[in-house]
Order: structure tokens, then C-alpha cells, then sequence
């Protein structure tokens, strides 16, 4: 396994990874950009009604839709811009997740059954399967987070997922450093 190390530290048997603060402002300001035209819509819906959607009122509401989630995003991003803790640490006994804003907390490898992909048009997230999924629920302090991973372990069969979108690392390299350590667990 080679590690970039301009993108991780090992400590030992610790692969620390940071947050990459680039990538967090790139999608703060793409949250902002989909809060915009959200409120766009709000204030001068029947400017973009089209041959496809004719009607203002569903433009309005999608509007407030994306007003709402975008600005969600935008809070749980910037929230993440003054983190200094590591997005992910992957040590021997699992992986200290705290890569955005619905991250999983402390996730031992005898708890994770499979690591699978799932993607969404151009989104690829790393689902981790685990063999209490409620346990995992259930420790969230934050109401928010709680329900958010539950919409997860609903839509997704996990309410576990991880996504390099805000880490110093790629996306196929954080999936075969994953890999690569819950194998090395089970021997």
C-alpha cells in the first residue's frame, strides 16, 4: 500500500487524514451558488418558468426547497472551514470519522460487515456496512444527525457513508486505504 504523503501522515499504526480547507470553500461557495438561485426563484418565479416547467408556484417551491437545504449545507460546511481535527483517523481498531457534517464518530472494523460504492450522478460515496447500524444511530448527540442517519440507513441499508469531497485525499485512494485496513483486521 503507498501512501501520498502530502496527503496523510502515518503515526505508527495512525493514517491521519486532514481536512483540505480548498476543497471545503469550493463547496461552501457551490452551497451558496444553489442558495442564490433558490432565492431567484422565491422572489421572481415566473422569470424562469420554461416550456418544461410552466408553472411558478413548483418554481417557487423548489426555490424555498433549495433555500432550505443548500442552506443547511453552507452551515455545515463553514462549520467544518474552523475544524482543526483531522477529518479521518484509520487506526488498527477502526476509523475516527469526522469528515463532514453527519460523520459517524468512532467506527471499529469488527463492527463493519462490507465497504461498497454507492454513486449518485457525479457523487461517489464509501458506504460502510455494519452490523449494528442503529447502535451507531443511537450514540449521535445531535438530533440533526441522528435523523439525517436515519434517512441514510433507510434510503441506503447504512446509516454509515464517507466522501473525500472534503479530505486531503482522493476518492480511490481513501477507498483502497479502507479496504486495505479492514482486510488487515479480519486476518
Amino acid at each position: 500500500m503507498s501512501f501520498n504523503e502530502d496527503l496523510m501522515t502515518i503515526e505508527g499504526h495512525e493514517i491521519i487524514i486532514p481536512l483540505s480547507k480548498q476543497k471545503i470553500i469550493l463547496l461552501t461557495f457551490s452551497a451558496l451558488v444553489f442558495v442564490g438561485l433558490g432565492i431567484l426563484f422565491v422572489t421572481i418565479p415566473e422569470k424562469y418558468t420554461s416550456p418544461i416547467m410552466r408553472n411558478p408556484t413548483i418554481i417557487f417551491i423548489s426555490g424555498i426547497a433549495s433555500i432550505f437545504f443548500f442552506g443547511l449545507c453552507t452551515l455545515f460546511i463553514c462549520k467544518k472551514l474552523w475544524d482543526k481535527s483531522p477529518g479521518l483517523i484509520i487506526t488498527d481498531e477502526g476509523i475516527l470519522d469526522n469528515s463532514s457534517g453527519v460523520s459517524g464518530g468512532q467506527i471499529l472494523w469488527v463492527d463493519i460487515d462490507n465497504i461498497s460504492v454507492l454513486k449518485n450522478h457525479r457523487q461517489k460515496l464509501i458506504m460502510l456496512q455494519v452490523k449494528n447500524p442503529q447502535a451507531y444511530i443511537d450514540k449521535q448527540t445531535s438530533g440533526f444527525k441522528r435523523k439525517m442517519m436515519t434517512l441514510n440507513y433507510k434510503m441506503y441499508g447504512t446509516p454509515l457513508c464517507i466522501t473525500s469531497n472534503g479530505l486531503k485525499i482522493s476518492f480511490d485512494e481513501l477507498l483502497s486505504t479502507l479496504t486495505h485496513k479492514l482486510e488487515a483486521s479480519r486476518q
